[in-house]
C-alpha cells in the first residue's frame, strides 16, 4: 500500500463581533502642561477607536501625576478589574514607559493579559503582546524603560541636593503652626499656641501621654485634622523647625523602583540653614528638651509618672519576644498582682510567647528577698543590686546582677494560696451566702449544709441508676472519711419534719434555718435563725428495694447452678496461666 499524506488547511474562525477596545494613558506629574497632555492623549485614542468600524469603544484610562514605578494606580487597577471582567479584547498605549516603568510589573500585567487573550499594543515600539516576537522584545525595551527611570530618579536627586546646598527646601512641606507664603513660612498664631503648649508640658514634667490625653479631650486636633498620638508629639518635639532653622535630607529614598524612603542617619549629607523664618520654640529650649528626652529614654518607663509604675517595671524582660513584662492589676476575686509577657498580653500575631502563664507579685517579691538575703523585699534594695531579670521558662527566673554575675533560681508561683487569706475567705464566703441564690443551678439548701468535719458547704450532684436521676449532696473534701450523701428528696422529707409541716417548702426553710452542720455518726444539727438548735439522726437508705427472703433463696440457687465445680476449676486454671504469663508485675498492673 503506498502512504498517502493529504494537508488541511487550518479554518480561520469567522467572527461578526467587533474588538472591544481601551486605551491607557498617563503623565508623572501633576502640572498644568502634564495636564494638557494627558488631555490630548485621552482625546486622541477616544477618536481613533471609534474611527475603526470593526473596534467598539471600551474607554480611556488616564492615570495623572502618578510615577510608573508605583503599582498603586487607580485607573490602572481599574482597568485590569475590567480585563479581568471579560469587558476588554485590546489595549492601546503609546509606549512601554507610560505603561510602567517597572519590568517585573509591565510583564506580571502582560503576561496576565495574554492568559486572558488580550493584546496589549504599544504604539511606539511597535509591539504586539499576542505575536510571536512579542514578549522577547517587550522583555528588553521594559528594562530599558525601568533603567531610564533610575537615570530620571539620580537626575532629579542631582538636582534636589543642589537646591539643598543653597538652603532651598524640597517641596512645600507642611507643619502645625506655619502656613507657606511664597517661599516663606509664616506663623499661624492659634496652632502655635498649641506648639508652645506641647513644650512647656514636657517642660513642667509631663509625660507625651498625659499631653495626648489632654488635648484629644479638649478636641485640639494636628494639622491633618486627627487625634493626637504619642508618635505626633513626638516629631513636634524634635522638629528644629520650629527654632527657625531648618535641617534638609532628614529622609532618603533608597530605590526609586520601590520608592521607599528611610531616615538620614548620616548615610547622605545633611544641610542645617539657619534664620529662614520666624522661631516658635527658641534654641535653648529646644535644646533642653532633647536632653530631657534622651534622659527619659535612659530612665524607660519608670520617667513616665501617667502609668501605673512599680520597682518591676521595666525590669522584667522576656528573652525569646525581647519585650518588657507587663503589670497586671487584680480584679475583684483577687488581691493579687500578677506580671504577663507583653507580646502576649497585648496579643501580638506570630508564634507568641513560649512561656505560658503570669508570675504573681507576691511570689516575685519572695524569691528576689531569698536572692537578696532579706527577711523582707525591699525595693531600694532591688533597684541597687539586680539590673534586670529573665524569665527562662515557667515558674524560673535568671538574675543579671549589677556587679556582673547571672543565676538562674526557681520561682514557685503561689498565687492562688496567697490570694486565699483568712479575710478574704470571710468577704469571699458573705458573698456567696449573700448571692447563693443568684447562681445558676442552686437552690435553697446552697450554702447551708456544712460539713463538721472540714467545715467546707456541700456541693450538689447528680446520680444515674437505669436511667433514673437523684440528686444527692455531698462533701467536696478529699480528706472527708463518711462518703456518703444525703439525697435531696430525703432531706426535704426530714426538714418538713423538722418545720412541723406537711410538704416542705423552700420559702419557709429559707426563713426559718440558717444553716445544716452534718456530724458524725449520721447526725444532722438544724441551727435555726432565732438562735436555737435541733440534732436530728439521718439513716442512710440503699438503692432500691429491699430484698425479700424469696428473692435471696432463688438468687442463692442460679449462683449455684451456674458456678458448678468443673466451671471453677477451669476458671482457676485460667486465672493461674494469666498470672505465670504476666509475671512478678500482673498486681501492679
Amino acid at each position: 500500500m503506498t502512504k498517502t499524506i493529504r494537508r488541511i488547511e487550518a479554518q480561520i474562525p469567522i467572527t461578526t463581533r467587533k474588538k472591544r477596545v481601551a486605551a491607557y494613558a498617563r503623565v508623572s506629574l501633576d502640572t498644568e502642561r502634564l495636564e494638557n497632555s494627558l488631555s490630548a492623549q485621552i482625546s486622541y485614542y477616544s477618536a481613533f477607536i471609534q474611527r475603526n468600524p470593526s473596534w467598539e469603544y471600551a474607554g480611556v484610562f488616564a492615570d495623572n501625576g502618578i510615577s510608573g514605578t508605583s503599582a498603586d494606580r487607580t485607573e490602572f487597577q481599574r482597568l485590569m478589574a475590567e480585563c479581568e471582567a471579560g469587558h476588554i479584547d485590546i489595549i492601546l498605549t503609546k509606549s512601554i514607559s507610560r505603561f510602567a516603568r517597572n519590568t517585573l510589573d509591565t510583564l506580571t500585567a502582560v503576561r496576565r493579559l495574554q492568559e486572558l487573550g488580550i493584546e496589549v499594543q504599544f504604539e511606539k515600539e511597535h509591539i504586539h503582546t499576542l505575536s510571536d516576537k512579542g514578549e522577547l522584545l517587550l522583555t528588553l525595551l521594559a528594562s530599558f524603560a525601568q533603567e531610564e527611570s533610575r537615570s530620571i530618579s539620580e537626575n532629579v536627586k542631582w538636582s534636589v541636593r543642589k537646591r539643598m546646598k543653597k538652603g532651598i527646601p524640597n517641596g512645600r512641606f507642611r507643619i502645625l503652626g506655619y502656613r507657606w507664603q511664597g517661599d516663606k513660612l509664616v506663623i499661624v498664631p492659634e496652632e502655635a499656641a498649641v506648639v508652645r503648649r506641647i513644650y512647656q508640658d514636657f517642660l513642667n514634667g509631663k509625660s507625651r501621654l498625659e499631653t495626648e490625653r489632654a488635648l484629644n479631650a479638649e478636641g485640639i486636633r494636628t494639622i491633618n485634622g486627627c487625634r493626637f498620638q504619642d508618635s505626633s508629639l513626638k516629631v513636634i518635639l524634635t522638629n528644629v523647625t520650629y527654632t527657625g532653622n531648618l535641617l534638609l535630607q532628614k529622609e532618603y529614598i533608597t530605590d526609586p523602583i520601590n520608592g521607599k524612603r528611610r531616615k538620614n542617619h548620616g548615610e547622605l549629607p545633611q544641610y542645617y540653614v539657619e534664620n529662614t523664618h520666624e522661631a516658635i520654640i527658641d534654641q535653648a529650649t529646644f535644646d533642653y528638651v532633647q536632653q530631657e528626652m534622651t534622659r527619659r529614654k535612659a530612665l524607660g518607663a519608670q520617667a513616665n509618672k501617667s502609668l501605673n509604675l512599680t520597682c518591676f517595671s521595666g525590669k522584667i524582660k522576656c528573652p525569646y519576644c525581647h519585650v518588657s513584662y507587663m503589670h497586671n492589676p487584680h480584679r475583684r476575686k483577687s488581691n493579687i498582682d500578677y506580671w504577663i509577657c507583653g507580646s502576649r498580653k497585648k496579643k501580638k500575631v506570630g508564634d507568641g510567647c513560649p512561656v505560658k502563664g503570669a508570675m504573681s507579685e507576691v511570689a516575685l517579691k519572695k524569691c528576689c528577698a531569698e536572692v537578696l538575703g532579706l527577711e523582707k523585699f525591699d525595693e531600694i534594695v532591688f533597684a541597687e543590686k539586680i539590673e534586670h531579670l529573665e524569665v527562662p521558662e515557667k515558674g524560673h527566673l535568671t538574675f543579671f546582677m549589677r556587679d556582673g554575675s547571672v543565676f538562674t533560681r526557681e520561682c514557685r508561683n503561689t498565687g492562688h494560696q496567697d490570694c486565699w487569706t483568712k479575710e478574704h475567705r470571710a468577704v469571699a464566703s458573705e458573698y456567696r451566702l449573700k448571692h447563693s441564690s443568684e447562681r445558676a443551678g442552686s437552690t435553697c439548701f446552697t450554702g447551708k449544709i456544712k460539713c463538721g468535719f472540714c467545715g467546707m458547704n456541700y456541693q450538689r450532684a447528680t446520680q444515674s441508676n437505669a436511667g433514673k436521676k437523684t440528686r444527692y449532696w455531698r462533701c467536696p473534701s478529699k480528706g472527708e472519711p463518711d462518703k456518703k450523701g444525703l439525697r435531696e428528696d430525703h432531706l426535704r422529707e426530714l426538714c418538713a419534719e423538722v418545720l412541723h409541716i406537711d410538704t416542705f417548702d423552700e420559702a419557709a426553710f429559707t426563713q426559718a434555718i440558717d444553716h445544716i452542720t452534718v456530724l458524725p455518726d449520721a447526725v444532722l444539727e438544724f441551727q435555726f435563725n432565732d438562735g436555737h438548735a435541733e440534732i436530728h439522726n439521718w439513716s442512710y437508705e440503699r438503692h432500691g428495694h429491699k430484698w425479700t427472703a424469696a428473692q435471696r433463696a432463688r438468687f442463692s440457687e442460679t449462683m449455684k447452678r451456674h458456678y458448678t465445680p468443673e466451671r471453677r476449676q477451669t476458671m482457676s486454671e485460667k486465672m493461674k496461666q494469666i498470672r505465670k504469663e504476666r509475671g512478678a508485675q500482673w498486681r501492679k498492673e
